[in-house]
């Protein structure tokens, strides 16, 4: 495939993502737009709640399999290597539009602030993506929507493995993204019951996928992700680190997301 064509997929992909990603904090702070949380075609509450389940899972099954080595491996064979991320990256913007254009709310209040606590619930919600948005560029923003990838494709560089850092937040915890979306999907001064599940469920699929994404860390950072495990906690700053190490197998060069 032409170098130029793939460059502009990447760029492609990476303006779809960052539409979605925009939209999305509109959409969890239930603001201005036509679709979100809160609002949208009603349905029956069991209908609701089978169709949203099913598209938070669809939205998880597809960040897992894809972010797993194997299938990197396997989709690298059909495509060129500096493509990999970014389809990556238009496979999660497709799925999230998905799931914010048909989601069904259920917009039953189960609690509702106002005044000052309303204010610092909206200060921490816009906090929570602040905290995401900073946490890419610390390790390396355009590497982790495919950019970086699809640009040394063009000027025919090396795809050279970036270097294990922690810097700033990742030296407070471990998954300094998944902290803020944490932040961002439960602090709300108007909670419903379609909230609620919105946030249960993205943090079960949190929990797991941190639990599969530090094996593949191990794996590729060998003792070096072990002991920054072992001394740094995974989302609350503070607390201790992991109790457990993880297996270890011969090292290379990665980051930590």
């Amino acid at each position: 495939m032409a170098r130029a064509a793939v460059f502009l997929y990447s760029l492609g992909a990476y303006a779809g993502f960052l539409a979605a990603f925009l939209y999305l904090v509109f959409f969890v702070g239930d603001l201005w737009v036509p679709r979100s949380i809160d609002t949208g075609p009603a349905s029956d509450v069991v209908v609701a709640l089978v169709v949203d389940l099913l598209l938070i899972s669809l939205f998880g099954l597809q960040h897992s399999v894809m972010a797993r080595p194997a299938f990197k491996h396997w989709v690298t064979r059909f495509l060129p290597r500096a493509m990999e991320r970014s389809t990556f990256v238009l496979a999660a913007t497709i799925v999230l539009v998905l799931l914010m254009w048909q989601w069904r709310p259920l917009p039953l209040t189960l609690w509702a602030a106002d005044g000052t606590l309303a204010m610092g619930l909206w200060a921490i919600f816009g906090l929570g993506w602040g905290v995401v948005l900073l946490s890419t560029f610390l390790i390396n923003h355009f590497d982790l929507f495919g950019l970086r990838q699809a640009y040394l494709h063009l000027v025919q560089r090396p795809l050279t493995p970036l270097p294990f850092r922690t810097t700033l937040l990742y030296r407070i915890v471990r998954h300094p993204i998944m902290l803020g979306f944490l932040l961002a999907f439960w602090f709300t001064p108007h909670m419903t019951v379609g909230h609620l599940l919105f946030a249960v469920a993205m943090t079960i699929y949190i929990l797991i996928g941190v639990h599969y994404e530090e094996r593949d860390l191990v794996r590729s950072l060998g003792t070096d992700y072990v002991d920054y495990r072992r001394h740094t906690p995974a989302f609350i700053p503070g607390l201790p680190g992991a109790r457990e190490d993880l297996p270890v197998q011969p090292a290379r060069h990665h980051h930590a997301s």
